[in-house]
């Protein structure tokens, strides 16, 4: 595979998707949108193909369905979108809980882990009140109790990239040679 190119034109990509794993607020979407562009290939956003599959908000669904009826719909949304044509795919942070979205993502994408310590994630989520799973709790302690369960699952990415800087220019040229190693390894 090319280097990166400065002129930031698309880099010829692997066949598969890219599906962007972490837990929330570490920027999968932000990011998920620019290395999107960066590499000339559609970008989706899980919660937002949800909330349109559902015609609620993720809070809505939660709070009306609960959480295991979130996480169905979730599985099937992110299988449908495994399924379609290659993109960038931001999914949430919950999503690897599923043995048979993980399948999916196994056989289907190559995941990117987004990783961040836990202090710089709490900080961010708790700019915004939209996170079923924070509501009412200290937003650090529920960080440490999601990564005691999610970390493990998050491990069998692909690609692991750590994304604490803050920088989202950073965060994508990270993932972009993260990639072409991966790419480059698998190619050998």
């Amino acid at each position: 595979m090319r280097p990166v190119a400065i002129d930031d034109e698309p880099i010829p990509v692997h066949d598969r998707t890219i599906a962007l794993v972490g837990l929330m607020g570490v920027g999968k979407s932000t990011v998920g949108r620019r290395l999107a562009k960066r590499l000339g290939l559609p970008f989706a956003d899980g919660d937002i193909e949800i909330e349109a599959a559902a015609g609620m908000t993720v809070s809505d669904i939660f709070a009306q369905l609960g959480e295991s009826e979130f996480r169905a719909g979730e599985a099937r949304v992110l299988k449908r979108l495994l399924q379609g044509p290659r993109m960038v795919l931001a999914t949430g942070g919950g999503a690897v809980l599923n043995s048979e979205t993980r399948a999916e993502l196994q056989a289907r994408a190559v995941t990117v882990w987004m990783r961040a310590d836990l202090e710089t994630v709490a900080s961010r989520v708790q700019r915004r009140d939209t996170r079923p799973l924070l509501r009412g709790r200290d937003p650090l302690e529920a960080l440490k109790a999601m990564a005691e369960v999610r970390y493990p699952f998050y491990a069998c990415a692909d690609v692991v990239v750590d994304v604490a800087g803050g920088a989202h220019a950073e965060a994508v040229e990270g993932i972009v040679r993260a990639l072409e190693a991966y790419w480059n390894e698998a190619a050998a």
